[in-house]
Parts: C-alpha cells; structure tokens; sequence
C-alpha cells in the first residue's frame, strides 16, 4: 500500500516537473523612462488608455507552435506615456472612458494603441541580439470624440545576448529600449505631426 502511494507521488512529481517545462514562462516589462526637458504646451490633455492598451500581451511561440514566452508590457506603456506627456502638456487627465472628455474639461484626447509587436531571439535570428520592435497608432481626438489626428509610430530596442543570463533578462531590456526609443521620437515628432500642427496653430497664437 505504502509502495503503491510512493509511486503515484513519484508519477506526480514527473507530472509537475513536465509541465512546468512547457509552460511559457511570463516577462512581464519593467523599466524607467526618462522624461522630456522641452517646454510644455499650454494646453489640457486628456489621455484615454484602452483594455487592449493595458492588458497587451504578446506570445511569443515556438516554431512548433506552443507558446514560450507571455509579454506584458500594457503597465510599462501606461508608465511611459504617464512620464512623458506631463512634461510635454501643461495638464494631463487620465480618462477611465472618452465620454469624459467633456466634463474634465480637456482640449483633446489622446489615444495610444499597440498594432504591431515583433521578438527577435537570438536562437532564432542568429544574431546576438534580442531585438522588441513595436507598430503604433496614435490617434487625438476633440472633447465630442471629432477628429484631430491619426498617424503612425514605430518603436525598437536591441540588446547584446552577453550581457544577460536569461532570455526574460533579454527581453525585458530590449523592449525597455523599445519604448524608451518611443518616448524620445514622440515628444519630438509630437508638433510636427501635419494634423497635430494644423489643430495646435490656432491655439498657440
């Protein structure tokens, strides 16, 4: 009897053991971004995250197609945005649903959503590298939900494969550069976007 319960505590084990093998492990982003030293404008932002925005996981499979690696970075972008745009707007407000626009009181609302996410990993690629690149679609809208403006954003980070000891190191650093290339390019781009500069002349005059 003894014997029998031993066994099937072994079985057990085995069981356990396999599993946690094949189950993707999960990296979930985390880093600091730098925030922009350029005058802010003098205008009341609304910023408006989506679930889709805050719960962006990307899965990154095996060539026979199981899942390997689970990235959330949902919380990295919303820290991101959250560092940047209070340096580059005079005010910000996170709205929990655009309809709010109007009672906060904001002159536009901005919406970040994630199109595209790409993992190069250096077993895969060959090269010694992990590589995050990353497809945005920007869009701004008036306080009624009218548009201002719609464009396109891409993001990339790579990393040296030496420099880590894991591959969720790797990846976790590499999409850290991705995003951080992000906040730099918007808060430079950001005026120069055509729909953007045609909404903000009137107002900065």
């Amino acid at each position: 009897m003894l014997r029998r319960h031993a066994r099937a505590f072994v079985l057990l084990l085995v069981a356990v053991v396999v599993l946690n093998a094949c189950a993707a492990r999960t990296v979930d982003i985390e880093g600091t971004y730098p925030s922009p030293n350029i005058p802010p404008l003098p205008l009341t932002l609304g910023v408006y995250y989506s679930e889709a925005l805050q719960n962006f996981v990307y899965t990154e499979r095996s060539d026979a197609g199981k899942d390997e690696y689970l990235v959330n970075s949902g919380s990295s972008h919303m820290e991101l945005f959250n560092t940047v745009l209070p340096a580059m707007f005079q005010q910000v407000v996170v709205l929990d649903d655009p309809a709010m626009a109007n009672e906060r009181g904001v002159d536009a609302v901005f919406i970040p959503n994630i199109d595209e996410f790409q993992l190069g990993m250096p077993q895969k690629t060959r090269l010694d590298s992990y590589e995050v690149w990353i497809k945005y679609n920007m869009r701004m809208t008036a306080p009624d939900g009218d548009y201002i403006a719609d464009w396109v954003m891409t993001a990339y980070g790579k990393t040296g494969q030496e420099t880590f000891g894991s591959a969720e190191g790797g990846i976790n650093d590499a999409a850290v550069a991705a995003l951080r290339d992000l906040a730099s390019n918007f808060s430079i781009s950001f005026t120069s976007v055509p729909d953007v500069r045609d909404w903000l002349q009137p107002r900065l005059q």
